[in-house]
């Protein structure tokens, strides 16, 4: 039977963390969750479908500012986030994202660093948060995903855990400067989707079946 992990197909790159950042990190887990658990009454599901190990990108679909550290309180592993390179010319967001380890990405170009730095930290056993919608949604619905949104996935060989959320959008619309401080916020994972299960997909194929995959478990949390 084909290997697929990460971590026994490739030496890992030993990339090192400092202790201040990871505790940064999980401590930071901590008045989230309160957060969202006081004014939004957030419910995860599936949470037992994270893999324990190896490199993963988390696919998700994408409906405010809320996302990023919703879908990362309801992990027990270390998430990275890929945000945009103006970001860490402001003063608080570069101190945040740099505490956070975030991956800088050049927007206005190619982003090719940006690519190079993801690929590093999945070949290392990392788990890295795509949206492939390209950016928040306008209606609260998932919106087709881009082309080349699933680079990542398909060079690294990295496992795939589909994620949907819900109640965001409602919380905090793009249209919205502020969110609204009550709500309903549910969040699932997916079954894992392993390299080899998609390994003889071309781009488009992938697209159709994550894009399926993630409308079914947004359908599902409608429900909840």
């Amino acid at each position: 039977m084909e290997n697929t992990n990460l971590q026994t197909k490739r030496p890992l790159l030993n990339r090192k963390i400092s202790w201040q950042k990871r505790l940064f990190y999980y401590l930071t887990r901590i008045p989230v969750n309160l957060f969202f658990m006081i004014f939004y009454g957030v419910r995860f599901y599936g949470r037992n479908n994270m893999p324990e190990e190896g490199g993963v990108v988390v696919i998700s679909n994408h409906q405010s500012y809320f996302d990023p550290p919703l879908i990362a309180a309801g992990l027990r592993r270390q998430l990275n986030f890929l945000s945009r390179k103006s970001l860490f010319r402001v003063k608080f967001f570069a101190w945040l994202i740099d505490m956070l380890d975030a991956i800088p990405l050049d927007t206005e170009g190619m982003g090719f660093e940006g690519i190079k730095e993801s690929l590093k930290r999945l070949r290392n056993g990392e788990m890295i948060l795509i949206f492939p919608e390209g950016a928040r949604t306008w209606e609260g619905e998932i919106a087709p995903f881009l082309r080349g949104s699933l680079i990542l996935a398909q060079r690294s060989k990295a496992t795939i855990l589909p994620t949907a959320l819900s109640g965001c959008y409602e919380a905090w619309p793009r249209t919205k400067k502020l969110p609204k401080f009550w709500g309903k916020i549910r969040v699932i994972y997916g079954k894992p989707i392993t390299y080899s299960e998609f390994k003889d997909l071309n781009e488009e194929e992938l697209r159709q079946l994550l894009e399926s995959r993630i409308t079914e478990l947004f359908q599902i949390l409608k429900t909840k």
